[in-house]
């Protein structure tokens, strides 16, 4: 008889990487892993197992993927770490290639085993070969999207990602998301508003609505407007202050939620909109569904309606046939559009696309040299809206004390993690707090701001 685990005694060292629809995923796994009675520790170097929740969206991430597994498994081969277990959406991309690619992994676990991550770890810690938990209960295209309630939360307990979806059903001729996560399919609503109230029970005082495709809330469960219903009933919510809205792809995007988010106290003028192009060749190439006039539009619309609006979106220079002229709309466009945040990645001929086997592939070097120029751009943008803003008041949340006594803090047009911050002078309140400001200076893309 095999010795049973005595998970009291085992240390597992957990190293979260990706999205944040990804750090919901490490949040919830956390839970299950604690909730088992394993102890959780920060000191992956020395955990008898580590655990590492990947991404592998782009080359990028699956290098960074690759180089925090490479350090655990050489943990392992000095004798400190005991297992290795990789789990997300790498494994579930890969498959058994990723046991060849970082020798020395004992287990691989797909998407769909999430919940199942501490009776993973007791089986690889009794097992004496590598294992892969790949199959899914059932086929993703019908798979349920998982519960992420009672999550050990890796951010500040005062802000927190509520995901309403998972999948996504666009087929952008340059993403593998489908792939990896399956078609789309929404979040019954009940369960989101259940997980809404634990986490605002538990101090959250702003919540970031994330999918792949947050627009499409509703559509497979026959809810019209499903996201402008989701979010009325999300702001009755007492104790919460802050709802912002991510990912809306711009198609999508309806007068009926403009105006739901034009009339609402709670959520933010703050709209994250991927645009990907504006050149209309490029975009139907890339089988966005839309038009470069309709995102002019669009944009006018937003601005119309919401006056005091923060715009971020993302784009992608070095498509497949983007040439000079294309890539010169692009930047007259993100000129005139003068968005307040930009995410711009150059383009990755990822397996499996359709974009990686179209021809006009665009070399590295001037993929590098359009991002730098359209980055640039940007930044000037960027560094004249944060200067404009000098002498205005703002009301910050607190973030965060650090050590040396600087202070961090957002008002409601900065993101979490992906934007710039306030820096806030003469100020001792705690986080999670919402205080009144003054903005005083600029620091490149952060706000230098006074309590008032």
């Amino acid at each position: 008889m095999a010795e049973r685990i005595k998970p009291e005694s085992i240390t597992v060292g957990f190293v979260a990487l990706g999205c944040p629809k990804a750090i919901v995923d490490s949040e919830t796994m956390l839970a299950r892993i604690a909730e088992a009675g394993f102890i959780i520790t920060g000191e992956t170097d020395d955990a008898d197992v580590v655990v590492i929740n990947t991404c592998g969206f782009i080359a990028p991430a699956r290098a960074e993927a690759l180089e925090a597994i490479s350090c655990a498994v050489d943990r392992k081969a000095d004798g400190t770490v005991k297992k290795v277990i990789v789990v997300g959406c790498l494994p579930e991309r890969v498959g058994t290639e990723l046991f060849d690619q970082a020798d020395g992994i004992d287990a691989i676990v797909g998407l769909s085993r999430r919940d199942s991550i501490a009776e993973i770890i007791e089986e690889t810690l009794r097992c004496t070969e590598n294992t892969a938990y790949l199959k899914p209960s059932q086929p993703a295209i019908t798979n349920p999207v998982a519960d992420d309630r009672a999550r050990l939360l890796i951010t500040p307990s005062h802000w927190a990602y509520l995901r309403i979806s998972e999948g996504c059903n666009r087929r952008c001729s340059f993403c593998i998301i489908p792939a990896i996560r399956g078609r789309f399919r929404s979040k019954p609503e009940d369960n989101i508003l259940a997980e809404a109230v634990e986490l605002v029970s538990a101090g959250a005082v702003e919540l970031n609505i994330i999918a792949q495709d947050t627009t499409s809330y509703g559509q497979d469960l026959k809810i019209k407007d499903g996201l402008s219903t989701l979010v009325g009933k999300l702001e009755s919510i007492a104790d919460l202050r802050w709802l912002r809205l991510m990912y809306l792809y711009p198609a999508a995007v309806t007068d009926k939620l403009i105006e739901t988010v034009a009339k609402s106290e709670k959520i933010m003028p703050y709209v994250d909109i991927p645009i990907q192009h504006i050149n209309n060749e490029i975009l139907k190439d890339m089988c966005r569904g839309h038009t470069g006039e309709s995102i002019y539009r669009l944009i006018e619309r937003l601005r119309l309606a919401l006056p005091d609006i923060v715009l971020r979106t993302t784009v992608i220079v070095g498509f497949p046939g983007e040439t000079d002229s294309a890539f010169n709309e692009l930047l007259d466009f993100v000129r005139w559009a003068r968005f307040d945040a930009l995410g711009c990645f150059k383009f990755y001929a990822e397996s499996g696309t359709p974009a990686a086997e179209m021809s006009g592939q665009i070399p590295e070097h001037i993929r590098d040299k359009r991002r730098e120029q359209l980055m640039l751009v940007q930044q000037e943008i960027a560094f004249a809206k944060n200067k404009s803003r000098i002498g205005t008041d703002l009301t910050c949340l607190i973030d965060s004390l650090e050590n040396d006594g600087t202070v961090r803090g957002r008002f409601y047009g900065q993101a979490p993690d992906i934007d710039g911050v306030c820096i806030i002078e003469n100020c001792s309140t705690q986080p999670g707090c919402f205080i009144n400001t003054r903005v005083v200076a600029t620091k490149d893309y952060d706000l230098v701001v006074r309590q008032i």
